[in-house]
């Protein structure tokens, strides 16, 4: 089991933690809780176990990923954000849609880690404004800020590597 998830993990684990060392760590603390509490787990379902316990598992990665980010160096901005300061350009469609993915993941990962957390949250993981709110203990004005922010420095990051690939 372990080698079968072991890369999956890392993958969700390197979403949030930019360290390999510190990504690594995490992936064996969430194999660890995986196994103490693989009795939790219902193995009497007739659905696919594969992909619920794949699913399951990296509820416990993302949950784990959260726990050290809280612990460690997540500075969360806490402010409010008015719902009518929302930009309607949040719900369409946006050059960050058509970009290969492998240049958003890197342009994701030089966001700060605050706001690469709710980004991966919401977009990736599919998460509530509320359940964002709720698992980093911050407002859901300010998870919204968040996302916001982290769109923002996406669309900037990603302009400056395309304006230096122009001219390289």
């Amino acid at each position: 089991m372990y080698q079968w998830l072991y890369g999956y993990a890392m993958k969700i684990s390197f979403r949030y933690i930019n360290d390999l060392s510190d990504a690594e760590d995490l992936v064996s603390e969430s194999f660890v809780k995986l196994f103490k509490n693989l009795d939790q787990f219902n193995f009497s379902l007739q659905s696919d176990l594969e992909a619920l316990l794949k699913a399951w598992f990296k509820r416990i990665i993302v949950n784990t990923c959260i726990d050290h980010l809280r612990k460690t160096h997540l500075k969360l901005i806490s402010y409010d954000v008015a719902p009518e300061k929302e930009t309607a350009s949040e719900t369409q469609e946006s050059g960050l849609d058509k970009i290969a993915y492998q240049e958003i993941i890197e342009s994701v990962r030089l966001l700060s880690p605050v706001y690469r957390t709710v980004f991966n949250l919401f977009v990736i993981e599919g998460f509530s404004h509320e359940e964002i709110a709720n698992q980093l203990k911050i407002s859901i004005g300010a998870s919204k800020s968040n996302l916001s922010k982290a769109r923002q420095n996406l669309r900037k990051l990603i302009k400056e590597k395309k304006e230096y690939k122009q001219y390289a």
